[in-house]
């Protein structure tokens, strides 16, 4: 039962029937059961009682049940201050001159209506903590719920986004959950609600149905379950308003109360404190006008200094500190492992751009570093990364390739620099920058193991490639296993589901996404309605992945699925321009198609180590190989 839903509370009196038994009945003539705020129940079985409404508030109720002789206040405070109003409007007129109209008192009132109306939401937002201050951002043509019920599809849950609103305190909520929301199957012309169970959930987004309906699902809908419009059970009844059961099965029951006390004993609802939790989780301690060191995009061996811009749903859009027209930009998470504190650069050694500008411009301020994501902890002393080892690394320029790799630099606090053998620039522009624990690079063999296609170095003659070959010929050796990140989180992810991806080759952009392969921790990413060619090699844990409906809630623009015409475009547009990579960390830069192969080693084991123990390189780093018969 839930705790504190007065609306159905079993001391009130004016009950039409203390019998819990669902009871269908004929049509009614003009008639409209209220639960109203003090849990009172009314219906009219004999069709005489009707309807009132406020003549001060608008609150729509039962005649018998309104003030004074003429029935046409919900309450003795309505009642005052439409006679207070009444006063007003009077000497008023008489100022002017004039006798006190009827249409003059109404017109003078209906100032004062207006504010009781904002006044009582916002006493209504009080008894609820906080609303939520986000509103939906329509995509003309896309409809997640649409998209997702047509074909019958599955979403991540918000609880595989730790980094997005809710992702650590979104609890239970689950199919069968009940909430009140407003109810639009009504034709009264204030806003009215009533109880709604959630029928599917696709993350933010769950499918509602109208408490009554049954296995009816004519006028089931999809609502952002963090929006403002969806409450806990027993909101209404703190709020004062009224519960009216939906038009098409107004007739259904003659004991509206006894129906929903039967239904709602032992199910569940949101959390007393669920908008506030909302809206906690939607505060972000970036603020516009703060400095960071941020990836410089156009090389990504160094980094510049660049201004937050805007602040959307944990989304920065920085802005290079040198760009006078403020066009030069980049967009990142805050979580980012590409955006530093000020300073950050200096102290581990890695190349940065010093701006021409010599102070800082007014209103801008350095971001505290304790504002950025931490890095785990490493001990270089034993053990360690050095300069020519080879490893594997997903392409920040193709981020649907894994490529043959060399550590080119070994920085402070853990941090390499990395770059793709066979496709590096001279003066090492094009190198960048992985801490030694990121997801984004992996021992050697790590693709052979799991059936992943490995890209070799650009203009390797001996196909197909084999590692062992490639380092007795580059006399080097591959960077030993055991220093490499091996946790794999119970992440919740499972193929074929959907979410909302960053194109971290056009970072601006959000698009509607789909989970394809998953090898550990590592997730395949395709965008709807493109090639695979343009998939992305993303981790688990990424602060670039969210659930279904957060672009909704944070008023982010979503771009939907490609249509047919878009997709041949790209694709003609993708063969005439497969030329040497660019070094701008921007816009889709694929070079090829990756072409997976068709077995899916999914639940293999994770072990790097596998056939490595007797396989050494130069007598200091163990890899897995296939030995060569």
């Amino acid at each position: 039962m839930f705790d504190g839903y007065d609306s159905c509370s079993e001391d009130t009196s004016s009950s039409s029937s203390s019998d819990e038994s669902e009871e269908e009945v004929a049509p009614l003539p003009s008639s409209l059961p209220i639960i109203k705020n003090n849990g009172q129940v009314y219906t009219y079985p004999d069709g005489k009682s009707g309807m009132a409404t406020c003549e001060m508030c608008g609150m729509v109720g039962v005649r018998d049940a309104f003030y004074s002789k003429t029935k046409r206040f919900c309450s003795v405070s309505c009642s005052r201050s439409y006679s207070s109003n009444s006063k007003k409007a009077s000497i008023l007129a008489r100022l002017q001159g004039k006798p006190p109209t009827k249409k003059a008192k109404v017109l003078q009132k209906q100032p004062l209506v207006a504010k009781l109306a904002a006044y009582a939401q916002y006493q209504a937002t009080l008894q609820n903590q906080v609303k939520t201050k986000t509103a939906a951002v329509p995509v003309e043509g896309f409809s997640w719920g649409n998209y997702i019920t047509s074909n019958n599809l599955t979403a991540a849950p918000v609880t595989c986004f730790k980094h997005a609103p809710m992702g650590t305190c979104w609890g239970d909520i689950s199919e069968g959950v009940r909430v009140e929301v407003p109810n639009t199957d009504c034709s009264l012309p204030t806003k009215v609600f009533w109880i709604a169970g959630i029928v599917k959930l696709a993350g933010y987004n769950a499918l509602l149905r109208y408490e009554g309906f049954e296995n009816d699902s004519s006028v089931d809908f999809w609502c952002n379950v963090c929006g403002s419009d969806i409450h806990p059970v027993g909101w209404c009844a703190a709020s004062g308003k009224p519960l009216v059961p939906p038009r098409t099965i107004q007739h259904k029951y003659t004991n509206w109360k006894a129906f929903l006390v039967k239904r709602l004993t032992g199910a569940k609802t949101l959390p007393p404190d669920f908008s506030q939790k909302v809206s906690e989780s939607m505060q972000y301690p970036f603020k516009p006008s703060m400095r960071v060191e941020v990836v410089d995009k156009t090389h990504l061996c160094r980094t510049r200094v660049a201004v937050v811009d805007s602040v959307i749903g944990g989304r920065l859009r920085l802005v290079y500190e040198e760009s006078e027209d403020k066009t030069d930009d980049f967009w990142c998470h805050m979580y980012s492992p590409l955006i530093h504190h000020i300073g950050w650069s200096r102290s581990i050694g890695h190349r940065f751009k010093r701006s021409d500008i010599t102070k800082k411009q007014d209103g801008h301020y350095d971001a505290p570093p304790h504002l950025f994501a931490k890095v785990k902890e490493v001990d270089p002393s034993g053990e360690w990364f050095k300069e020519g080892m080879k490893l594997e690394a997903i392409d920040p320029l193709n981020l649907s390739a894994i490529c043959v790799a060399t550590i080119r630099k070994v920085l402070a606090d853990g941090y390499l620099m990395i770059g793709i053998d066979g496709s590096e620039a001279a003066d090492g522009s094009d190198w960048f920058c992985y801490h030694a624990t990121s997801p984004s690079i992996f021992p050697v063999g790590f693709c052979e193991i799991n059936a992943i296609e490995l890209t070799p170095p650009r203009g390797y003659a001996k196909l197909p490639f084999k590692w062992f070959d490639y380092l007795r010929e580059t006399d080097s050796i591959a960077a030993p296993v055991k220093l490499f990140n091996k946790e794999v989180p119970n992440h919740g992810f499972h193929i074929r589901m959907k979410l909302e991806a960053v194109d971290l080759m056009e970072p601006r952009l959000v698009c509607v996404a789909t989970v394809t392969r998953i090898i550990h921790r590592l997730l395949r990413i395709h965008f709807d309605g493109w090639e695979e060619e343009y998939d992305q090699w993303v981790d688990c844990e990424s602060p670039d992945l969210y659930p279904v409906g957060w672009c909704q809630l944070t008023g982010y623009q979503l771009q939907p699925p490609a249509p047919q015409t878009a997709r041949d475009s790209q694709s003609s547009s993708s063969k005439q321009k497969k030329k040497a990579k660019s070094q701008q960390y921007k816009g889709h830069k694929k070079m090829t198609s990756l072409q997976l192969k068709e077995e899916l080693l999914d639940g293999e084991e994770y072990n790097f180590l596998q056939g490595a123990s007797d396989q050494e390189s130069n007598g200091s780093a163990s890899y897995y190989i296939k030995q060569e018969p």
